[in-house]
């Protein structure tokens, strides 16, 4: 059966052929790009958005934390601020 006749004699695009195929690209082609965005957002807030962790960054987080005195954070910025990159 190709398909149901509307009243003018012309075929429903949703029932005729391949009609089915031009609504389901559009949307899997939304879907891959939605699905792309929120793996690339995870995998960015995981590595700090750059590929890697920012060492002066997770420095601060762990003097913050208080896992390193004063003391300890000024030498390793410092060490890291003299580092070439």
């Amino acid at each position: 059966m190709p398909g149901m006749p509307c009243p003018d004699g012309m075929m429903t695009w949703w029932m005729g052929g391949w009609g089915w195929l031009w609504m389901l690209v559009p949307v899997l082609v939304v879907a891959l790009l939605v699905w792309l965005l929120v793996r690339n957002s995870r995998q960015d807030q995981a590595t700090g958005g750059v590929g890697r962790p920012d060492p002066l960054r997770t420095l601060e987080e762990r003097f913050a934390r208080g896992e390193i005195d004063q003391e300890e954070f000024e030498r390793r910025r410092s060490a890291l601020r003299d580092e070439p990159r």
